[in-house]
């Protein structure tokens, strides 16, 4: 297992849920097509789980 996670946003959040709306922003995606790197833990893959119909990841 990696220890970082490549994450970024590929769907708009325009019309989802508010719960995952703040769940994108928590994990910095602001704009659509924009990765960020974020450590591999249980936080961060529990994220992913909940809005990974909006997310793409990669390890890094």
């Amino acid at each position: 297992m990696a220890d970082k996670l490549k994450v970024t946003l590929v769907k708009s959040t325009i019309g989802a849920v508010p719960k995952h709306k703040k769940t994108v922003e928590a994990m910095g995606l602001r704009k659509l097509n924009k990765t960020v790197e974020l450590p591999d833990n249980a936080a961060t893959r529990g994220m992913i789980q909940q809005v990974q119909h909006l997310v793409k990841v990669e390890e890094a």
